[in-house]
């Protein structure tokens, strides 16, 4: 967007919303300053930083944060709380050593006679040069497990490990026309091996020493599962250059069709069929399922998104990026673990208390297919800066019985009104709010395969980026009777006490 100067990135954002960003952004981002400051800055990344977009990650995301910290926060990017919310570095006693060494210097120098604070700076330089040497240690003992996984996961499996002048050759350099897709981790390139086959490639950046597990167990979580829905690993590439500096990279073959973000989202002009998103959907459900129930240990993807369901030739979707994956012990219920995820796709257990069970992926997919058959994003700002969530809109037109509302207009080759509004019902129940509303991946995929209804699903609690007018109503609804909603294959039907269902021909086919 060209944005080089603090006028420029203003002028982008409405006077309104500039004020919502001062007033939530300025004081202390500690606790629960932190939660309203971040809503803010979703509001002006997801409405008016529309920059360059590859895949569902802006060139412009850390833009908000830069602001805020140098120029609206009153404690500036050097405190605590700032980076700790804003960047999620904890600097918490950062320095402190320095600041109590200085003091201990000063206290012995007063109290002291010079020969004594001579033997003291000794003591200090050997215990410095002693915790030097313990630090060097510890990475090389990091650097050797790391190295050691890799060399066993590359002779028990059949990966294989490109130099890096085999890698450079194949992206020519890793020439930029070669960027097929960019994220937090680093950027992915297409490429193609002497032999023709064309291959996709992603390169770490910022790798070091320490950053080699992270490396090891994206290999190993890829290399340990086989699923017809899930991306295989053809190999990977470690290396240490005296210009390049640590190399980590690992090697794919290429999906002709992209992601499934290109075609709903991106460049690619010409809607899915209905046949084709029926396909993608069930593809989506299987590899998870298979990640749930047919790995060993069961893995939880945490980041489920159109960006990372990638499309084959056929079509048939690979679920992709397995670099937030978390192993679940068997007889765990659930993984207590810092949030990682798209906004958007993460379930409200998850993003509120840390609590990641397989149903957190469940909710993911819910999101993910509601997004395949509507045609819109998980996550939208209003004209007058409201955050709209699909699930709630999808919810509100079936709890109207106006599933088929949620179909995306001028969809070639439409399937049955029916199978359509099952996975419409599917879609909403999957990314209910409540964990235990949600099914699990193997019962979604049986729905999906046969005959079965969809269960019922449990009416919602009021959402929190609800209107008032909608707090209003629903509170209204349950003072005078209250209802409950049934689901079925043919429809999602009011229910009243006294038994009268709502008539199935007021609801509008979309």
């Amino acid at each position: 967007m060209n944005i080089t100067s603090k006028s420029e990135f203003e002028n982008q954002i409405p006077n309104t919303l500039l004020q919502d960003v001062y007033r939530y952004c300025n004081p202390s981002l500690a606790d629960s300053n932190c939660a309203s400051c971040n809503t803010r800055l979703s509001q002006v990344q997801a409405s008016y930083l529309n920059g360059s977009q590859v895949g569902n990650v802006t060139e412009c995301s850390m833009y908000p944060a830069i602001y805020v910290a140098g120029l609206v926060n009153q404690f500036g990017p050097l405190d605590d709380d700032t980076t700790k919310c804003l960047f999620s570095l904890d600097l918490t006693g950062v320095g402190a050593g320095t600041k109590k060494h200085k003091g201990l210097i000063v206290g012995i120098s007063v109290g002291f006679a010079i020969g004594l604070v001579g033997l003291i700076c000794g003591l200090l330089f050997l215990f410095s040069r002693h915790k030097k040497l313990k630090r060097k240690k510890k990475r090389v003992k990091i650097m050797t497990r790391a190295f050691s996984g890799l060399e066993s996961i590359g002779h028990s499996t059949t990966l294989v490990r490109y130099t890096f002048d085999e890698i450079k050759r194949a992206t020519r350099n890793f020439h930029r026309d070669n960027i097929v897709g960019k994220g937090g981790y680093g950027n992915v390139y297409k490429g193609v091996l002497p032999d023709g086959t064309e291959i996709a490639l992603k390169r770490f950046k910022n790798c070091s020493a320490s950053g080699d597990p992270s490396f090891t167990h994206e290999v190993e979580v890829i290399a340990s599962v086989r699923h017809v829905n899930l991306l295989a690993l053809r190999g990977y590439c470690t290396a240490t250059t005296p210009y390049e500096g640590h190399q980590r990279i690992i090697v794919c073959d290429l999906m002709r069709n992209g992601s499934l973000h290109d075609h709903l989202f991106g460049s690619v002009q010409k809607k899915l069929s209905w046949a084709v998103r029926k396909k993608v959907a069930l593809g989506m459900a299987r590899g998870l399922a298979y990640l749930h129930y047919g790995a060993q240990p069961s893995i939880i993807h945490r980041d489920i998104k159109a960006g990372n369901i990638l499309l084959d030739e056929d079509f048939d979707a690979k679920v992709a990026d397995f670099g937030l994956a978390k192993f679940a012990p068997e007889g765990v219920t659930h993984l207590s673990t810092r949030v990682a995820g798209t906004l958007g796709y993460v379930a409200p257990e998850y993003a509120l208390y840390g609590q990641l069970t397989e149903r957190s992926d469940v909710y993911s997919f819910g999101v993910l297919l509601l997004e395949l058959l509507s045609g819109k994003k998980a996550l939208t700002s209003t004209t007058d800066n409201q955050t709209s969530l699909l699930t709630d809109w999808a919810w509100s037109q079936v709890r109207r019985g106006r599933a088929l509302n949620v179909i995306e207009e001028g969809m070639p080759e439409l399937g049955s009104p029916e199978i359509m509004e099952k996975y419409v019902l599917l879609g909403v129940l999957c990314s209910h709010p409540q964990l235990y509303a949600r099914p699990t991946m193997d019962q979604i995929v049986k729905i999906m395969e046969t005959n079965l209804p969809v269960p019922a699903i449990p009416d919602r609690p009021i959402s929190i980026v609800a209107e008032i007018s909608d707090i209003e109503r629903s509170v209204s609804s349950s003072g005078s009777g209250g209802s409950g909603y049934l689901s079925s294959c043919t429809g999602y039907q009011a229910f009243t006490p006294e038994g009268h269902n709502q008539s199935s021909n007021q609801r509008q086919s979309g």
